[in-house]
């Protein structure tokens, strides 16, 4: 009798762990979806094709920051852009190594107001990517997006008439680490560089 019940909860035991790890181990993927779904934080969706332009605009503002630990300058080749929601658009920034070696930078990215996370899609972007510049390089970096229709039918959002896209650039080695949506990013995007 007493060794049943020892199997019984040693059973029961490897059950729950065996449920623990299943459970940490698909936390990232969900995450993942409801971060997109929901645009939780700012977060931004992951876009394949825009669906096309409607007759509204909405102003997207560029924001910029470096690291103090990232030799590098890093600004947008222009402060904002209106554009036609629902219509593909790209904006580029430039990111220059002031130092005297090689550096490899990661952008971290969110959106503002955190509504807006849920509707803003990039199609591409230097962000889903680590960037090495060599000393003194300059590098011309896309990113290509659209504001989905979809935030004109959203209470929570129905006032919302600009959009600010921030980026922070760290060194690869001293990065937060990404949020489980920017690593599905990472990885849907492969390891190419999108600087050229």
């Amino acid at each position: 009798m007493m060794m049943n019940r020892t199997h019984r909860t040693a059973f029961i035991a490897v059950l729950g762990i065996c449920f623990m790890t299943g459970l940490a181990w698909a936390s990232v993927p969900l995450y993942r979806l409801f971060c997109q779904a929901t645009g939780l934080n700012g977060t931004t969706g992951r876009g394949i094709s825009a669906p096309g332009a409607i007759d509204r605009q909405m102003r997207i503002d560029f924001d910029t920051n470096v690291s103090p630990k990232l030799a590098w300058t890093f600004k947008p080749e222009a402060r904002f852009d209106t554009v036609a929601i629902g219509a593909r658009d790209m904006a580029f920034f430039t990111a220059t190594n002031t130092s005297t070696q090689p550096i490899t930078g990661t952008a971290t990215f969110n959106v503002q107001p955190a509504v807006a996370g849920a509707y803003f899609k990039k199609i591409q972007c230097f962000c889903f990517t680590q960037q090495t510049l060599k000393p003194g390089e300059t590098a011309r970096m896309p990113v290509i997006f659209y504001v989905d229709p979809a935030i004109l039918t959203d209470e929570d959002a129905k006032d919302v008439d600009t959009i600010t896209l921030s980026y922070t650039f760290y060194p690869s080695d001293t990065a937060p680490p990404p949020s489980a949506q920017q690593k599905a990013i990472m990885q849907d995007a492969g390891t190419k560089s999108v600087t050229g």
